[in-house]
């Protein structure tokens, strides 16, 4: 993705995964694009030392240890545990976990198929595959499992509102506006939810219904860095500036603060100054 170009889908994403182990970023905020291409660079040619008669399957003691590591250290530890226990749940889903956290989407959703061939009703290895389905761009892929996953436990809010991302990825937000409500229903004052629904909302022009879900949100327990930078990216595309970088300067460190100051001047005075909130602006930031 160019650092000038933001998707919204992926943004969205973002907030309902905010749970996990470690969270994803999106260009330009926050992240460092080099050091994130080199890391995928070595994590793929990086591969196990050990085989399964080298050593045992690690203890529980080990495997608690493993998830404290970096993604690229714990893919290949789970790696080396598939080889050893290639019937163990457990080890394919924190291979696809570490794999996704890589970017390495593909291969994340085959660690998660290989899990539900062993275990086909796992809602775990469902919700695995619709991520990685998700963030490799085929969210088409991902509906069919998360509606498994939803009704294997209709009580939880997280298949329904990554099911929501999920449709507005294809096109369908109509539907995807239903799932979040029914994940708010279960969920009720969510800020990943809600600041799913509002990127969703800016995609399609409503940006005043969006920029007030997403400070609802980030006022709420739970809210993420992440949803303030999300915030900070809706109100400098609107033009203001400088609201948006006080948000900035509480959030992050002054050289991307002006990395990203120096974007949002750039994008906002491509339009001639102004955001055109129900055209090309944010249909082209919505793109990937």
């Amino acid at each position: 993705m160019s650092p000038k170009t933001i998707s919204f889908a992926t943004v969205a994403v973002l907030a309902l995964t905010a749970g996990a182990p470690a969270q994803a970023q999106i260009w330009p905020f926050g992240r460092d694009r080099d050091s994130a291409q080199t890391t995928r660079e070595t994590a793929t040619s990086a591969t196990p030392t050990a085989s399964s008669g080298d050593r045992r399957a690690a203890s529980a003691d080990e495997r608690a240890r493993a998830a404290r590591l970096d993604p690229l250290s714990r893919a290949v530890f789970w790696a080396a545990e598939v080889a050893i226990s290639p019937q163990d749940v457990e080890c394919y889903l924190n291979l696809s976990q570490a794999q996704r956290e890589l970017r390495r989407y593909s291969e994340a959703a085959d660690s998660a198929q290989q899990a539900l061939l062993i275990a086909p009703n796992d809602r775990r290895a469902l919700m695995q595959l619709a991520r990685a389905k998700i963030s490799e761009g085929q969210a088409f892929y991902a509906i069919a499992p998360l509606e498994h996953a939803r009704s294997l436990d209709p009580r939880d809010w997280q298949a329904p509102s990554l099911l929501g991302v999920a449709l507005d990825q294809v096109s369908r937000r109509d539907e995807a506006q239903q799932a979040w409500r029914e994940a708010l229903a279960l969920s009720p004052d969510n800020p990943s939810i809600l600041t799913n629904m509002a990127l969703s909302l800016a995609g399609e022009g409503q940006t005043v219904e969006a920029e007030t879900l997403l400070r609802r949100a980030v006022t709420l327990p739970g809210s993420t860095t992440q949803m303030r930078l999300n915030l900070a990216l809706m109100v400098g595309l609107q033009g203001r500036t400088v609201e948006a970088e006080q948000i900035l300067r509480r959030e992050l460190p002054p050289e991307l603060v002006e990395q990203n100051l120096s974007w949002l001047r750039q994008t906002t005075s491509t339009t001639a100054g102004r955001t055109q909130t129900g055209g090309r602006t944010w249909d082209a930031l919505r793109g990937s």
